[in-house]
């Protein structure tokens, strides 16, 4: 295609005059509670024609890819199990990585936490029960509106809000959030990375703790060995783990970049806990069989010759203070 002959890119407008973020060129309906700050045009980066229609074809197609998933879970809606809460409430448990995340978090109660690619909303719904004021953002329509189903269904909709808009675009105020959380979501960001860990740094305090799951894959023959494992994902088409150099993209943002290694045999509580059975009403043989996979993982993973064997990341850092 020539780049005179690229598809036009027609947007509605916000209140402000600027192109609408959350549209995605009419494929995502309008969010009723967008407002200026997600009312923002195209970054400058951006703006050769080419490059828009790259990006927005990418936007439109993860977009309809999560809608289904949100379309299936909408229909399962229902109140988180107390159970649930109450783990990660108090977790006990930091061989398994959310435990692990939701223990770097501490105590929540008045803290403002963006969520980045919120998806189902079950960890802002967490946050938000524990005491944060949280935003999410996610591209996908269907996934922001179960999030704020969620909320209402947790008595949590006054401390969540939520907008539907491509990390890129969205607006937020500087220098305002107290925790920044992103579960499986930079990896979905490889082309920008610098560009959205600019912005996240943007618009978290000083000091301010950055805490995400990725996987992360440092070692190139287990790389080729897990391609070549037809196991079902829920990946999109253009998504990969992310390599060292985008975790040197990182570390430039975070200097103080901690890493934690999870999912080496932990892999394998999948045939353990049958996909309709949660680890909070699993049998006691099998909650403890979980626990051993984790728990060797946890010696193994601490090797250093051997911590990059793990397939996921718990990547957190704090913005640096002003000197």
């Amino acid at each position: 295609m020539e780049i005179g002959n690229e598809p036009t890119l027609e947007t509605p407008l916000g209140p402000t005059g600027k192109p609408l973020a959350n549209t995605l060129t009419g494929l995502l309906r309008p969010d009723p509670a967008c407002t200026e700050r997600n009312a923002v045009a195209l970054p400058e980066e951006l703006s050769p024609a080419r490059a828009r229609a790259d990006f927005f074809s990418r936007w439109t197609s993860e977009a309809r890819f999560f809608d289904e998933i949100a379309q299936q879970m909408a229909a399962e809606l229902k109140p988180l199990d107390p159970l649930t809460v109450a783990r990660y409430r108090e977790p006990q448990h930091p061989w398994f990585h959310k435990e692990f995340r939701f223990q770097l978090l501490g105590n929540l109660r008045g803290k403002r936490v963006l969520d980045v690619g919120c998806g189902d909303g079950i960890n802002a719904t967490l946050m938000a029960k524990f005491g944060a004021h949280v935003t999410g953002v996610d591209i996908s329509p269907g996934f922001v509106e179960l999030c704020k189903q969620r909320a209402q269904l947790e008595g949590v909709e006054a401390r969540a809000e939520f907008f539907c808009s491509p990390l890129e675009t969205v607006e937020l105020p500087a220098g305002h959030f107290d925790i920044i959380w992103g579960d499986g979501i930079l990896h979905h960001l490889i082309p920008e990375l610098d560009a959205v860990m600019r912005q996240l740094v943007k618009w978290a305090k000083p000091g301010a703790l950055l805490v995400f799951s990725e996987p992360v894959s440092l070692t190139p023959w287990l790389r080729k060995l897990r391609k070549g494992v037809p196991i079902h994902t829920n990946a999109t088409p253009d998504e990969r783990p992310l390599e060292k150099a985008e975790l040197s993209t990182i570390l430039r943002h975070l200097p103080d970049l901690e890493l934690k290694w999870f999912h080496l045999l932990g892999r394998l509580s999948s045939l353990i806990l049958p996909t309709c059975q949660t680890y909070e009403h699993a049998p006691l043989a099998r909650k403890l069989a979980v626990d051993m996979l984790g728990r060797v993982d946890q010696a193994l993973l601490s090797v250093p010759r051997l911590k990059t064997l793990g397939g996921m990341c718990v990547i957190s850092g704090r913005k640096p203070e002003p000197r």
